[in-house]
């Protein structure tokens, strides 16, 4: 991994989320590919049938059925007992899971050639000054502001945590007017030394709120605490979007076993790579020679000599690593997207996001 150039930090909301990305992501609703039972009325049309105003079949009367239901009018032509059922609206739980771990600092760059063929989907502003691709950590952290914007204009539930500086949350909350408390609190995120985000307000059985530091243990590392505290947080049923470049020093075996562990909840990794990650060859050119190289998660040191056969086989390490990650999720019934960071957010979400069914 190559540390690219310094980028402006965002400052305020329209850093994290364009009002021009914001509009159409108004239309928009988290996918799941499963039905949830929710706590509390939501937005979501359940294919459970039960209590609520909108009309959606007739059954015939069985002894013991609530004779509140019963269709008089029915009866009245037919001489038959038949019940009204409902189409039951339930409420869903949007998590989303943000990695800050030194790694996802990464990539800031110029883009390829490639980076704005985009069809018909423009860019709305979302890049770094000067044409440079953002750091995966700034990347992805638009998107998660994104998604938590999705999930709160759709009234869902939403929440959202960080990882990787110490583990924060904010109380789950729903509504527009949220938006801005959960930008303010990214923001506090990304920018500790300066800003001090609006704590959220509580919600009835949302399990407390506000940030809050981790000091669990685990042996399967950083990954491994920041998922197994997310587990045992979890509250209600929906889907999990965790945001990270699944570059982690503990490995991500056992993490990804605590995310797919909670019931109810179905989750989806969205890797996020910087494009000299996948393919070296955007360096190799600048960076040559006997270099010493250090690791930005360990500290570790290594002496290497760039070659074009070094770089043959980082490409075979790197599309290895990739299929045992995508096997690993697959096994654990986990979702998983890559994604680069050259590409705009408005065509991962609009375009790729609804492809992989994680939007609708």
């Amino acid at each position: 991994m190559i540390l690219g150039p310094s980028e402006p930090r965002p400052v305020a909301i329209d850093d994290l989320l364009p009002p021009e990305l914001a509009k159409r992501l108004a239309q928009l609703d988290v996918a799941s590919r499963r039905v949830f039972a929710g706590r509390l009325p939501g937005e979501r049309r359940s294919k459970r049938r039960g209590q609520s105003v909108e009309f959606d079949d007739y059954r015939t009367y069985v002894p013991g059925d609530d004779l509140r239901h019963i269709d008089w009018n029915v009866f009245a032509r037919m001489d038959r007992f038949f019940l009204k059922l409902f189409r039951e609206e339930e409420d869903v739980t949007v998590e989303v899971v943000l990695d800050l771990s030194p790694s996802m600092d990464v990539g800031v760059s110029k883009p390829r050639e490639s980076a704005r063929d985009t069809g018909s989907v423009t860019e709305p502003g979302i890049a770094a000054p000067g044409g440079a691709v953002p750091s995966k950590r700034l990347f992805a952290a638009r998107l998660a502001m994104s998604l938590a914007y999705v999930g709160l204009v759709a009234n869902n539930r939403v929440r959202l945590t960080t990882f990787g500086r110490g583990f924060h949350q904010t109380a789950a909350a729903r509504g527009r007017r949220q938006v801005a408390r959960f930008a303010g609190f990214l923001l506090e995120r990304l920018n500790p030394d300066t800003f001090q985000a609006m704590p959220l307000e509580n919600e009835p059985g949302s399990g407390g709120g506000g940030a809050r530091n981790d000091e669990d243990t685990d042996p399967g590392g950083v990954f491994a605490q920041a998922m197994n505290r997310l587990a045992r947080t979890r509250s209600g049923s929906g889907v999990v979007f965790l945001l990270s470049d699944m570059l982690h020093p503990g490995g991500y075996e056992r993490g990804l076993t605590y995310l797919a562990g909670s019931r109810g909840f179905e989750p989806s990794v969205i890797q996020i790579l910087s494009p000299s990650e996948v393919d070296p060859g955007l360096v190799a050119e600048t960076v040559t020679g006997d270099l010493r190289l250090m690791d930005i998660e360990s500290g570790a040191a290594a002496e290497v000599s760039v070659t074009p056969e070094l770089v043959a086989a980082y490409r075979r390490a790197f599309d290895a690593y990739q299929s045992q990650l995508r096997r690993a999720c697959r096994a654990r019934s986990i979702g998983h997207v890559e994604l680069m960071t050259d590409t705009p957010l408005e065509l991962t979400l609009l375009r790729r996001f609804r492809q992989y069914g994680l939007v609708t």
